[in-house]
């Protein structure tokens, strides 16, 4: 896998959030077999990628707290079976990136508080396809981060970047392609590339 091999050559610790349906899907559970084995932080991302929350109203909750804790705890099962113990995951990132206060309450009372991305760049965006009204190219989203790198006064010190283990068909530039040339553009700019249980030790568990 591109993005492993890019890791391992620049000594770069990543963190990997799959779902249940990756984990057991026969040509990706080597992937996050070696992602766990080479060190990096591996963490769940729902089981079956629900939508939690109304795209058009954040505030109301399409998942009961029952449906919520046992696609949580089925991702954690799927993890445990590649190598990754429940005590070893600390922090998960929901589907979507979406979620709202109800949701963020659950997962911190079950004992995994959810992070996300650093917004401010369009990192993300690396899934967008070829003829979707939000494509953007690579160079536009290596672009961004150039751009918020400059203008802040710290750079990106405590940004967590957020890119996606593939892209489907329908977007033919793969944005794993960037990163080598990206982390030596952020190592050149004096930051330190860190793991995620360093970037997050001492945050609040659901925020601070």
């Amino acid at each position: 896998m591109a993005i492993l091999d890019t890791l391992e050559r620049r000594d770069v610790p990543g963190a990997f959030f799959f779902t249940g349906g990756f984990l057991r899907h026969p040509d990706f559970r080597g992937v996050a077999r070696r992602a766990a084995a080479s060190g990096h932080y591996v963490g769940p991302h729902s089981d079956g990628h629900l939508l939690y929350c109304a795209w058009e109203d954040r505030n109301r909750t399409l998942v009961s707290r029952e449906a919520f804790v046992e696609d949580l705890r089925a991702n954690l099962r799927e993890l445990a079976g590649i190598g990754v113990p429940e005590d070893a995951v600390s922090w998960w990132i929901p589907p979507y990136e979406w979620h709202n206060r109800e949701v963020a309450a659950w997962a911190r009372e079950e004992g995994y508080p959810l992070c996300s991305y650093t917004p401010g760049t369009l990192s993300h965006a690396d899934y967008t396809e070829d003829n979707a009204p939000n494509y953007r190219s690579n160079a536009v989203i290596r672009q961004s981060i150039l751009n918020r790198l400059a203008a802040e006064p710290d750079g990106l010190d405590g940004f967590l970047l957020l890119t996606h283990v593939g892209a489907g068909p329908g977007r033919k530039e793969k944005f794993y392609r960037e990163l080598d040339g990206l982390i030596g553009e952020l190592r050149g700019s004096g930051h330190t590339l860190c793991s995620l249980p360093e970037l997050l030790a001492g945050v609040p568990p659901g925020g601070g």
